[in-house]
């Protein structure tokens, strides 16, 4: 998306926002410029990212509705990808160096709703620290990893419960050495690279897809897992 289309998203994002609504006019003319640019999606996650910044910057004058205007914003992205204006996107990343992370930790920004994460393990503050922020703004986090790992030194898993994230392991001899999460329904990243301080330094790789059959087959695994592993 070029230039002049992204400041004509934020102008139209923040006009919109004046009176903390989305009037149906105005829902219609944001879908008209969206449709427009659907067909990357990376337009659409700017349009969501943005959508936040805005939001981010008026909360604090009217909590309900800017939250409200930014839900109705979410669901008329959502309708242009539901309705197939977009393809699937595909990025790959390596290390060693910080291309994995970098990706990961974009892509977590990206969530809105929810992010449910199956990982081995979990030691890099820089991630456990972006799920507390995802949680903490209202995002809904669940995590499924290995037993004898988070009693690892350094685990975070301990800490990400204890802040109220939950979290559900495996019990058993053997491992849960998954490592893949889905944000918000709409994005799939796996691969082999561990959620670690030393993975950077590994030869690691990180797929990120929104192949809606790709993305079903781990939300199916993910809420299989969840459903066995409860209390």
């Amino acid at each position: 998306m070029d230039r002049d289309a992204q400041a004509r998203l934020r102008e139209l994002l923040a006009a919109t926002l004046e009176d903390a609504r989305l009037s149906k006019s105005e829902a219609r003319e944001l879908e008209d410029v969206v449709e427009r640019v659907a067909h990357e999606a990376s337009a659409l996650a700017f349009v969501r990212n943005e959508a936040f910044r805005i939001a981010r910057e008026r909360i604090e004058e009217a909590p309900g509705a800017v939250l409200g205007w930014l839900d109705r914003v979410d669901k008329v992205v959502d309708r242009v990808r539901a309705e197939g204006g977009v393809g699937v996107e595909e990025r790959v990343a390596f290390s060693p160096g910080l291309a994995c992370l970098k990706l990961l930790t974009s892509s977590l920004r990206t969530a809105r709703r929810s992010v449910d994460v199956c990982v081995f393990t979990i030691t890099d503050d820089r991630i456990s620290d972006l799920l507390l922020e995802l949680h903490e703004r209202g995002v809904g986090i669940r995590i499924v990893t290995d037993d004898e790992k988070s009693r690892d030194p350094g685990s975070d898993v301990a800490r990400l419960a204890k802040k109220g994230i939950p979290v559900r392991m495996d019990r058993a001899p053997d491992h849960m050495h998954h490592k893949f999460v889905v944000v918000d329904s709409r994005l799939l990243l796996n691969g082999s690279y561990n959620w670690t301080r030393g993975a950077v330094d590994n030869w690691e790789n990180l797929h990120a897809t929104t192949s809606p059959k790709t993305l079903e087959a781990f939300r199916g695994a993910f809420e299989a897992l969840w459903e066995d592993l409860a209390d």
